[in-house]
């Protein structure tokens, strides 16, 4: 199966260069980081095998050690139909991959003294002041329930709003969703925070954790609360500072060569076409901006943000938040007794969730190639990434497959966490 990687002499000229900006991402050889070089080949194999039983097109995988990346490898096809070899800078729509940007943005603003994780949402959202509680054992909708205790930004930031995705079980609440269509791609944030008085959450804010729409009002709160569109605020204050050039909500026309086709399977060894990018609708700049799943981006740039959260908010000359914001991001903030996060009957046992990103904080058998302290999080077309501070390791591993499958980061990451000497 053809591969393409960083050339490399130009890894081993780039790895002996200072590292004067944001810009660069530093590389090395693996065992400058520490790693086996025949360890981290078995990758090759494993990718190569996935694409073979037509579980994937394709994929990138990106390693970085001790701040300097690695493995930087693209296999197989990011488009089938037009024969096109997968790039290390294809550009992939990450989904959930967004949520962590936009909690970036609400915390930076906190530091600047415009939010606070404390603060109610009704602040910046006056419509939330009086929301209800979707009762499923009363007869009619009127009769749910006044919330007791009003959301928190933190509870947005840690999916303990009482908002989802529908689906929740709460058929009120599911069915209040579903009608007010809340994530309409051509309306707007401001369009969708007004439905929001209208839908009743799922349960007390603070008291349960179910993932759903709590990003996309986060990033809302984000406009409020700095007087910009997500998507300026996005660009002038993360992506421009942290060098994340292909990172945005649409995809450009002179970028179209570069941006993958995205694909259904079955689970059974078929894929077809779901997406094409010539026809794609992130062909187009959006009306509503989702913070929590509208972004497209490629490995390099995740990367470059996810070196500045494990450097403490720092990277190169440019710091986005201080060290003790980055720590609520990356340890786990639920309450007590809502105890670890769950999608339906599976409950991720010892995973609880930070400000933006999932955490590990105790071992158990679910994910059992984890490791104590790591986070991250992935995107609905089976993007991944995790970091493992004690092994100051950074792994984005990115493909484009509906619906979401654990296949890449699960058949990595023990062979990755082996691979370090």
């Amino acid at each position: 199966m053809r591969r393409f990687i960083f050339p490399l002499l130009l890894m081993c000229v780039l790895s002996s260069m200072p590292v004067t900006n944001a810009m660069d991402l530093p590389t090395c050889s693996p065992a400058e980081a520490g790693m086996s070089a025949a360890v981290l080949g078995e990758i090759d194999e494993a990718m190569d095998d996935s694409i073979a039983n037509h579980q994937i097109a394709g994929g990138v995988v990106m390693i970085a050690r001790h701040g300097k990346v690695v493995i930087n490898n693209g296999y197989g096809k990011m488009d089938i139909e037009a024969d096109k070899p997968m790039r290390p800078d294809t550009i992939f729509r990450i989904y959930s991959m967004s949520k962590a940007i936009t909690t970036t943005a609400a915390l930076m603003l906190c530091e600047e003294g415009k939010l606070d994780v404390n603060d109610l949402v009704s602040k910046y959202l006056p419509e939330l002041k009086e929301v209800s509680v979707a009762n499923d054992d009363a007869v009619a909708a009127t009769d749910n329930e006044s919330s007791v205790h009003e959301m928190t930004i933190a509870d947005l930031m840690r999916h303990t709003s009482g908002y989802t995705y529908g689906g929740s079980g709460n058929e009120k609440h599911d069915k209040a969703y579903a009608e007010l269509t809340m994530l309409e791609r051509d309306s707007s944030l401001e369009q969708m925070h007004a439905k929001l008085a209208d839908l009743p959450l799922a349960f007390e804010p603070g008291t349960d954790w179910i993932y759903g729409i709590s990003t996309d009002v986060l990033g809302r709160v984000v406009e409020v609360a700095s007087g910009e569109s997500l998507d300026n605020f996005f660009s002038d204050r993360i992506f421009k500072p942290l060098g994340m050039v292909d990172t945005g909500f649409f995809v450009p026309d002179d970028k179209l060569d570069r941006f993958a086709a995205n694909y259904d399977s079955d689970g059974k060894g078929k894929l077809s076409l779901g997406d094409a990018p010539e026809t794609s609708r992130y062909r187009n700049d959006p009306g509503l901006q989702s913070g929590g799943g509208g972004l497209v981006s490629t490995a390099a740039d995740y990367m470059r943000f996810l070196l500045m959260i494990a450097g403490g908010g720092h990277s190169g000359s440019v710091r986005l938040l201080k060290p003790e914001t980055v720590a609520l991001m990356t340890t786990n903030q639920l309450p007590k007794q809502v105890g670890w996060i769950k999608f339906g009957k599976e409950v991720r046992t010892g995973v609880g969730f930070g400000f933006g990103f999932n955490v590990r904080d105790q071992m158990s058998d679910w994910d059992p190639e984890g490791r104590i302290g790591e986070y991250g999080w992935g995107g609905a077309a089976s993007t991944h990434y995790w970091v493992s501070p004690s092994d100051d390791l950074i792994v984005v591993t990115l493909e484009q497959v509906m619906p979401y499958q654990w296949l890449t980061e699960r058949k990595l990451k023990g062979l990755i966490y082996r691979a370090i000497e």
